[in-house]
């Protein structure tokens, strides 16, 4: 299935966005764009969760990294209380292996000490209502709930074999938000996106800290965890990717 770099994805989705958003009064619109790198602590993977399949880590054949991270999300405030969220996250990479153990993956039968090509991707893009409890002159704090489309794919190549397990679901999570202004211009906030409960679970926490440049611009840093999982007959993938990155945001 072609999926179109996650730049032209972002620019058709925002020129569809953008005339409505346009419509929205005055300091309601939020977009923060992030770049930095990320670091994968934990890939675990057998696939199918049976027998025929052999749990190896993808952490440990693949590395750390880092590998790029990204984030556009835009906030629109409908009014005082009520307003909603899309979020862009890709994450992907491709890399070299060499497996010290023979692994039977997705139906497949890959040799030890034999160059082979792993590639992961687990890509979020999200779209969300959050309702605003607290908002004052030091303190905001927001709940909500998302709607995560999930699209990841684990896929492995050698010697001319590659099979790939995909996945393109919905996923429901919980948002909470929180900023505190510590002064006239700084300020530190903390977010996440999670579910947990049944096979699986999902967590995606960041804590930023950022000053205002001006009346429209903020600039700063963010730390960021996601974390999650699903333990099922068919796959189980255990992943931990630890971010940190700059970012650029502007309210108008």
């Amino acid at each position: 299935m072609y999926r179109p770099p996650f730049i032209v994805a972002v620019f058709i989705i925002f020129s569809v966005l953008f005339p409505t958003l346009l419509l929205a009064t005055d300091d309601h619109i939020d977009i923060k764009l992030l770049t930095g790198s990320s670091w994968q602590v934990k890939n675990d993977v057998q696939i199918p969760n049976t027998d025929a399949g052999t749990r190896f880590s993808l952490a440990d054949t693949v590395g750390e990294g880092p590998v790029t991270a990204a984030r556009l999300e835009i906030n629109w405030k409908l009014n005082d209380k009520h307003g909603v969220r899309f979020l862009f996250a890709p994450l992907s990479y491709e890399e070299p292996i060499e497996f010290t153990d023979p692994v039977n993956f997705n139906g497949e039968s890959f040799a030890a000490n034999t160059p082979t090509t792993a590639g992961y991707r687990f890509n979020s893009w999200r779209v969300g209502y959050h309702y605003t409890l607290i908002n004052n002159a030091t303190n905001t704090l927001r709940i909500g709930g998302t709607l995560k489309i999930r699209d990841a794919e684990i896929r492995l190549e050698q010697n001319g074999i590659e099979t790939a397990d995909d996945d393109l679901g919905v996923v429901p999570l919980l948002h909470l938000a929180t900023e505190r202004r510590l002064s006239n211009h700084w300020f530190v906030g903390a977010d996440i996106d999670a579910l947990a409960g049944g096979p699986g679970r999902a967590i995606d926490a960041g804590i930023t800290v950022g000053r205002s440049a001006g009346n429209i611009w903020r600039i700063g840093a963010e730390l960021r965890v996601l974390e999650g999982g699903a333990d099922i007959e068919s796959v189980y993938n255990f992943a931990q990717f630890n971010s940190v990155s700059l970012f650029a945001g502007a309210r108008f």
